[in-house]
């Protein structure tokens, strides 16, 4: 027999009665926890175990105690309950306004650990928004403006035509490792030099193809994210210009070495944060903006105060 197309004979009032009677240890503690007489949910269990067919529970002294089948079935039936006031709360958020979904494009370059505290700090309050997170590289995150796949981003380029708010400063330094060719010049490195060894760079995602510092046109490997290019050059094989944070530990080892350059060995980019339709922004929308743009003010007062 096809099940799929059974009606369900029991309702969510009659499990929600079940399961007040177990939690709360006895039909009148849990007529007093729903606010009914203890007559209608009695009647609610009793309905409910013979539309099933099985007995779920039986008095011993005074407390209900589940039998076996009642432990399965109360189990499903907790996950039922609580998708079916998710559906309702979600209903309800969307009536509010609140969206069902928020699409962000993020450079790349953006530490990984503010984005992961972000949306650690936005799911308790989110209310049900679904969060869509596509990691782009520098011109990628306008075309995903342009294209309107996207509700908010974080990009180092503010497109014509959009308004950005300065969210925080990257710092890039030129590194290879100790053992590494340049490295062992024992001098100021020049873009001679550079122009000899393979420079290690991260693509742009974007129809532009914009090239962002100093790039060799003799050797060059390409890759698509900067834990790539971190993985390449941590292990010898180029050199190449890393956002601090995440090199940071490994400079403090001399896992990883700043090149001593005559000039460019640092360069910084400022991210902004653009939405997407500044006019009609969604209240979730603008909540992880907000926590966002928090969080980065934290993290320059670190630094003023080092």
């Amino acid at each position: 027999m096809d099940t799929s197309k059974l009606s369900p004979k029991v309702t969510l009032d009659q499990w929600r009665a079940l399961q007040a009677v177990i939690d709360h240890g006895g039909f009148a503690q849990a007529a007093e926890y729903l606010h009914r007489s203890q007559s209608s949910v009695s009647y609610a269990v009793n309905r409910l175990q013979d539309q099933l067919g099985l007995r779920l529970l039986h008095i011993e002294g005074r407390k209900a105690v589940l039998t076996d089948a009642g432990k399965v079935l109360l189990q499903r039936s907790r996950q039922l309950v609580a998708d079916a006031a998710a559906i309702e709360n979600q209903a309800y958020l969307l009536e509010q306004g609140w969206e069902a979904e928020i699409r962000l494009a993020i450079e790349v370059a953006f530490p990984t650990e503010l984005i992961m505290k972000a949306l650690e700090q936005f799911e308790p309050l989110g209310k049900n928004t679904q969060v869509r997170l596509n990691e782009v590289v520098l011109s990628g995150a306008e075309d995903a403006l342009l294209e309107g796949k996207s509700d908010l981003v974080i990009t180092p380029f503010v497109p014509h035509g959009y308004m950005g708010k300065e969210l925080l400063q990257v710092n890039f330094i030129a590194v290879a490792h100790p053992d590494h060719a340049l490295h062992q010049l024992g001098r100021t490195i020049t873009t001679h030099d550079l122009d000899r060894e393979t420079h290690v760079i991260v693509s742009d995602s974007g129809s532009k193809s914009v090239d962002a510092g100093w790039i060799s046109d003799s050797r060059r490997w390409t890759v698509s994210s900067p834990e790539s290019a971190h993985k390449l050059i941590s292990n010898g094989l180029g050199f190449g210009w890393l956002p601090e944070d995440i090199i940071k530990n490994q400079l403090e080892k001399n896992e990883l070495k700043a090149l001593p350059l005559d000039h460019g060995q640092c360069h910084t980019s400022i991210l902004y944060l653009i939405f997407a339709n500044p006019d009609h922004i969604g209240p979730a929308t603008r909540q992880f903006a907000e926590i966002l743009t928090t969080l980065c003010h934290e993290i320059d007062g670190d630094k003023l105060s080092e």
